[in-house]
């Protein structure tokens, strides 16, 4: 940023709907490289990640924890308390948050097409079960109350605010802002530069003679009060011919980056001005880009009535040297008596009540500039130049001393975050939008709330196709597929089968033995293995495999696919450990690199720890490694790698004894079943696995670095029953910790 200007902060947005540009995708994908390019310059980039192990015994997530996750997600630890039931580490470096909700489908659908559903189960290294939904399952996650009314939202941010006296209001109209735009609300085109005043505040306008090698931005359409913001900040720094441009950054209204490059300027450098850029030598030395090359990306990134916002915009413009006819400059929008101006950072504190341009920060951050000017103007739009005009900035602005300390404002102008807050509401908070993906067939609050942009389609594949487009525009959305579900006969008809097949999974035969063999010593050494539920004698077995049935025929591939299980792959599980084995391990620990937890089960209803445990590496190496000295020797332990995760392993513990079988008994599928999956229909839950597994797949793969993913299965619910959902989440291209992680 240039040091003659100051630049700050963000907020709320007005709920109308603007036309979005249609190719922006591509500006979005770049402006994702570049930030990753210029976080890969700075000295110990962090990233986010996710803890490696839910705290809940039977890894159950409660909507209203899932809740908590989301709003910490978009407000961090500084406005919002930690989650109860996993750890989000280096929130700050989230890029976004992107959710799928598989409506329809649940845990049973996850666990009966577990071969289908390839991409998922690899993919996602934390998984946790959910609860049956409810009515509204959406507004549960979101944290929408049933009572919301329109005008809570609006209460909350202005109480945020410094109140207006009763002075004030007797010398409303005296106000600059309001002599200029009146009182009432007022439109885009309004708040609008004209021809006279961008002449007059020295911006480069065709035709005049110090702006004769400028390129026009070719944006030359009707502007409506519905055109498109697109907030801009420039840094520059210091060269043989001038003030030269070094990085721009350009937010969309969604309030989603798309487009942050750094540029090489053309003349020798005389002062990279760093205590205002935050660009040093080092930063920009194997930068490519140049001007030209950012010329020709705006201009094709810009749709014809695009509206640039920004905070002295005439610098920004000329650093550009570029030509834009439909502007709003907030120095100028937010009037100051005397033709002064209020500095970025003073309006982003004192209008949206946050913090910006840091002392603790080397440099302004040109994208979080960008994003507070385009909060600034929204901000205008939303509340009018009353609400403007009330908050007497004047007399707030001429208290240097307040300023100085910064307690005033803090007490008065500071977002207080209620427990009752929805994560809609967060994102209000932050100036940004959320993006709600649909069919129109789906009826949710979602779609009516405040701060949303719905957009319903007629299919699947058109949510999928906007999905592409739109989710690089915001930093928080909801993409939400249909499927027809399972009738509840044919639910309840799946779930048998499934319990069966588990059940015969863990059933092997062994022989053979002779008719006076020890059943006690037996049991016991089957034990050593683990738990056994039952043992029955056969006599005419002679040797050790599992039953064979129709329910069993892909048992082998399951097994391998289920140790490729991104959740289980660096997983171990040991048998025949003992009450003092964790301590035996931890003092140990420098012969297991790499071990993140050590999961140790408890019998339900004595509280004992049981004699066998899971633990958890970071890779499988590491876990290989340990399982062989474990296995050795030394500790003389049985054990492999992990088969089940822990909320399968919690959901296959409570099996029902009746669900179990005789073993060598030969099953018939029912036929309802075998008729269904013979129809092999688009939408029928087998083929809907394996098609939209792949096709999130591809979506997730185009997603930007430091994405917070979750996929949701809700559940399903009827009046013959309800059947839990399953909850899949990462954050792409996530750094795992090395810090061991130590639960009991």
């Amino acid at each position: 940023m240039d040091p003659e200007r100051e630049r700050s902060g963000g907020h709320p947005k007005k709920g109308r709907k603007r036309r979005r540009a249609p190719n922006m995708l591509v500006g979005a994908a770049e402006a994702m490289r570049a930030r990753r390019d210029l976080e890969e310059r700075q000295p110990e980039a962090k990233k986010a990640r996710l803890s490696t192990i839910l705290f809940a015994e039977n890894c159950e997530v409660t909507h209203d924890q899932l809740c908590e996750l989301l709003k910490y997600a978009v407000l961090g630890k500084s406005s919002v308390p930690k989650p109860s039931w996993c750890q989000l580490f280096h929130q700050n470096h989230l890029n976004s948050v992107v959710v799928f909700v598989l409506q329809g489908m649940s845990q049973l659908h996850f666990y009966r097409f577990y071969l289908e559903f390839g991409f998922l189960r690899k993919a996602f290294r934390h998984k946790f079960r959910l609860p049956p939904p409810s009515s509204n399952f959406l507004a549960d996650i979101i944290g929408l109350q049933k009572k919301q009314t329109t005008g809570d939202l609006s209460k909350m941010v202005e109480g945020s605010l410094p109140s207006a006296s009763s002075k004030v209001s007797v010398n409303l109209q005296n106000d600059p802002v309001i002599q200029k735009y009146g009182s009432k609300k007022v439109g885009l085109t309004r708040c609008l530069l004209t021809k006279e005043e961008m002449k007059t505040f020295h911006f480069p306008l065709q035709g005049f003679p110090d702006c004769e090698n400028f390129v026009p931005t070719k944006c030359n359409g009707s502007v409506t009060d519905s055109s498109p913001l697109f907030g801009l900040d420039c840094e520059m720094c210091l060269t043989s011919k001038g003030r030269e441009l070094t990085r721009i950054s350009l937010v969309a209204e969604g309030g989603c980056c798309v487009m942050d490059e750094l540029v090489k300027p053309d003349n020798k450098i005389l002062d990279y001005l760093t205590s205002f850029s935050g660009i040093t030598k080092k930063i920009l030395n194997p930068v490519t880009t140049k001007l030209k090359d950012v010329q020709r990306h705006l201009k094709a990134l810009l749709p014809p009535d695009a509206v640039l916002v920004g905070h002295s915009l005439d610098l920004d413009l000329r650093a550009l040297k570029m030509i834009h006819p439909y502007v709003i400059d907030t120095s100028l929008l937010y009037v100051r008596e005397q033709g002064r101006r209020f500095k970025l950072k003073f309006l982003a504190k004192a209008v949206l009540g946050k913090d910006i341009q840091c002392p603790d920060r080397l440099g302004h951050d040109a994208t979080e500039d960008a994003r507070t000017t385009l909060e600034l103007a929204r901000y205008f739009l939303k509340y009018g130049p009353r609400k403007i005009a009330e908050l007497n900035l004047e007399a707030l602005a001429s208290h240097q001393e307040l300023l100085a300390t910064g307690q005033e404002l803090r007490n008065t102008a500071e977002i207080v975050y209620q427990p009752k807050t929805s994560v809609l509401e967060c994102l209000d908070l932050m100036g940004q939008k959320l993006l709600f993906l649909t069919r129109e067939a789906e009826t949710s609050e979602l779609c009516s709330a405040r701060n949303c942009q719905t957009i319903k389609c007629l299919s699947n594949k058109e949510v999928l196709e906007q999905a592409r487009v739109e989710i690089p525009l915001f930093p928080f959305s909801i993409v939400q597929f249909s499927f027809e579900p399972f009738s509840p006969n044919l639910t309840e008809e799946m779930n048998k089968r499934m319990r069966l097949k588990w059940t015969e999974m863990s059933t092997v035969y062994a022989g053979p033995f002779s008719k006076n063999c020890n059943l006690r010593a037996l049991k016991r050494l089957f034990k050593s293995f683990g738990p056994v539920r039952s043992m029955t004698l056969v006599l005419e077995t002679h040797q050790v495999q599992r039953p064979v049935t129709e329910l069993t025929l892909d048992s082998n591939t399951l097994v391998n696919e289920l140790e490729q299980d991104s959740e289980n792959r660096g997983t171990i599980y040991l048998s025949g450990v003992s009450e003092t084995f964790k301590e035996h391990l931890l003092q140990q620990s420098n012969l297991f690199l790499g071990l993140e937890a050590v999961i140790l089960p408890k019998d339900l209803k004595s509280g004992k720890q049981k004699r066998y445990c899971f633990l958890k590496f970071k890779t499988f190496g590491s876990a290989q490694r340990a399982l062989n000295i474990l296995k050795g020797k030394d500790w003389k332990l049985k054990g492999r790698h992990a088969l089940t995760p822990r909320h399968l392993h919690a959901w296959l513990r409570g099996l029902p004894p009746e669900s179990r079988r005789p073993p060598g008994v030969r099953v018939i599928p029912p036929p309802s079943e075998q008729q269904a999956l013979q129809a092999l229909k688009m939408d029928h839950p087998k083929i809907a696995a394996w098609r939209w597994g792949r096709k999130i797949g591809k979506l997730y793969h185009s997603l930007g670095p430091g994405t917070l993913c979750l996929i949701l299965l809700p559940g399903t619910k009827s009046t013959h029953g309800s059947f839990s959902g399953l909850g899949l989440m990462g954050i792409k291209d996530e750094e795992e910790s090395t810090t061991p992680n130590m639960c009991a």
